[in-house]
């Protein structure tokens, strides 16, 4: 029987709390709507990765991330003040888009996606925090294997060839991607626009 191992596909449900196995449902992949990835190929978290390795269809596993071999610790310098003149679309600013608490996907002077939280805007200036959402928090996932199988050279060639995105707990959901920061780039020069959703196009 195939068991989880690098370049296997590996379809799995799970239920992430942050706080201990006790704790609410923070994010759930449901047998109708499973999680699914290449195994070893960069695309989840690798401490998540190296604890379902061997394991097979049908199997339980529970698994608890601290959140520096997560998302890491919250880094301060990840919260920027940015010119409110590059959120300009047309030379307007969409105040709904500047909504403390909005994601912004932005892009970073190397040309890096990166997604960032409205923090405040004051004056003529953003404060925006790029550290993950779940920057600093412990994961607990407990979750069941649905299937494991061999990756075929289609599942391959596009995971290995598409650049991939990080995105941890959930796949591509919500949660954003990688661990996104503002690097020593700084944070660009340009919003992507108002009309920009959330998503994982992390490369």
């Amino acid at each position: 029987m195939t068991t989880v191992s690098k370049d296997s596909m590996v379809t799995l449900t799970y239920d992430l709390r942050l706080d201990g196995k006790e704790g609410e449902i923070f994010e759930s992949a449901t047998d109708a709507n499973p999680l699914m990835f290449l195994h070893g190929a960069g695309l989840m978290i690798p401490a998540f990765e190296e604890q379902l390795v061997g394991k097979k269809t049908g199997d339980k596993f529970e698994i608890s991330i601290p959140a520096a071999s997560g998302y890491g610790d919250i880094n301060e310098e990840a919260v920027v003040e940015l010119p409110l003149d590059i959120f300009k679309v047309d030379g307007k600013v969409d105040d709904a888009l500047l909504t403390p608490g909005n994601s912004i996907p932005m892009m970073s002077a190397h040309g890096q996606r990166m997604d960032g939280i409205v923090v405040s805007v004051e004056g003529e200036t953003v404060t925006m925090d790029f550290n993950h959402p779940l920057a600093g928090e412990d994961l607990h996932f407990t979750g069941t294997i649905i299937e494991v199988r061999p990756a075929t050279e289609e599942e391959l060639s596009a995971a290995y060839n598409a650049g991939g995105c990080g995105c941890g707990s959930g796949g591509c959901g919500d949660s954003g991607c990688g661990d996104s920061g503002c690097g020593d780039g700084g944070c660009g020069d340009k919003a992507e626009g108002a009309g920009c959703g959330s998503g994982c196009g992390c490369n």
